[in-house]
């Protein structure tokens, strides 16, 4: 229902900006611009979706190697103790559980191309414990919310883009980023967890969760201590191993047990087709929704708000420029993208508002993207609480990246 209510705002608030800019500024080219967006939004979404066919393909495929070969129930008895508190509507040792992992591991070294089908395999296998198929059950949300919370470790694409655009060292947002993520993850699971009544003061979820923050700031130590030149050579080849290493050992395993490994990946590929052809609706009204605002104006107007109320107080409003990749991050990956390559373009990649715009990008995941592309695949409409969360994740996560940003180069 939130979802809905939002969709419709972002139409009727769209419309009402772009008649202002016509009546009082005569500007005559933004209603044709609106027109084109959702064209080309509708064909982006299309286009998105039938590049997933084969990326789901490939993944679940793996993946219904590694479930025939025992890996997944291995994972599942390793975190089982944890999930078990943190989604106890999911029954032990059940699939959806190494489905979860795997989308969180993928995400975490920023293979967001793996992570996508992953968690669509994730969500349909949580549907099948949802007693309301058309109401985000909890394990569902708890799920969504860490997903789009997005704790990365490894932001390759991100340094990519700043090598592309001249930076001088692509990798020196990797820090900054890996401590703002960490706060928009926290603040998504505490936030699902208060809704929920979960106790994560439970021993159990202290030690999983104390090992997760010694962890980062062990990689933290590691990666401050390389020299800065090698920061992004090491983390892009780190990831890539682990992937390369996880498909490696799924086949090994399954290969142990006797399984027809290839027609194991048949089978799992199978389904990839059927989920990317499910999302396409869902895609395509979420992107043409966030086409039109964008081509109305209104982030325009909404950064010019902000910088003045922001200097009406005396606060330092160097980070202003930086804030379109912030508003537009929970509404499409793409284009927060394109918001963080247009700052680091017009004010340069080393600048404050080019380094603080990638950090953003990197801080959390396209929440309003994966609740359409996510609740979409299974046919959820009522999305609760799970916009709620999901969008206080987002708040935390900006909100500790400017800090970041202000800490480490301002």
């Amino acid at each position: 229902m939130a979802l809905n209510y939002i969709w419709i705002a972002f139409f009727v608030i769209a419309f009402l900006v772009a008649l202002g800019r016509l009546i009082f500024l005569g500007d005559t080219e933004v209603f044709p611009a609106i027109g084109l967006s959702t064209f080309d939004m509708a064909k982006t979404g299309f286009e998105i979706s039938l590049y997933l066919t084969g990326v789901m393909a490939l993944w679940l495929g793996f993946m219904k190697i590694g479930e025939k070969g025992g890996i997944i129930s291995a994972f599942s008895r390793v975190v089982g103790p944890l999930f078990t508190r943190l989604f106890p509507e999911v029954p032990k040792n059940h699939p959806a559980i190494g489905s979860m992992i795997m989308n969180i591991t993928a995400n975490m070294i920023g293979l967001d191309n793996a992570a996508t089908p992953l968690g669509l395999k994730a969500m349909e296998e949580l549907q099948k414990v949802n007693p309301q198929k058309d109401t985000a059950s909890n394990a569902q949300i708890m799920f969504l919310v860490l997903n789009t919370s997005g704790l990365t470790i490894l932001p390759i694409n991100v340094m990519v883009f700043r090598a592309q655009q001249g930076a001088a060292d692509p990798s020196d947002v990797f820090i900054p980023i890996l401590i703002a993520t960490f706060f928009a993850s926290m603040a998504g699971l505490v936030s699902v967890a208060i809704m929920q009544r979960i106790n994560l003061f439970d021993k159990v979820v202290m030690i999983y969760l104390g090992s997760v923050t010694a962890f980062i700031a062990l990689i933290i130590w590691y990666f401050t201590s390389l020299p800065q030149e090698q920061v992004q050579l090491i983390s892009s080849n780190a990831s890539y191993i682990i992937i390369l290493s996880i498909i490696v050992l799924f086949i090994s395993m399954a290969a142990r047990k006797k399984v027809n490994v290839y027609e194991a990946f048949i089978e799992g590929a199978k389904d990839g087709f059927n989920v990317a052809v499910k999302i396409i609706p869902f895609l395509v009204a979420i992107l043409v929704a966030v086409g039109v605002f964008r081509a109305s104006g209104c982030l325009d107007f909404l950064n010019q708000a902000v910088s003045g109320m922001v200097e009406f107080f005396g606060i330092n409003s160097d980070f202003v420029p930086a804030m379109p990749t912030a508003y537009i991050r929970p509404l499409s990956g793409s284009g927060a993208r394109g918001m963080m390559v247009e700052t680091m373009e017009f004010y340069g990649a080393d600048s404050f508002p080019g380094r603080l715009s990638s950090i953003m990008q990197g801080t959390t995941e396209t929440t309003f993207y994966v609740i359409a592309v996510y609740f979409g695949s299974v046919s959820i409409r009522k999305t609760r609480y799970a916009i709620t969360c999901g969008l206080i994740a987002d708040a935390v996560g900006i909100l500790a990246a400017i800090g970041v940003a202000y800490l480490f180069f301002h």
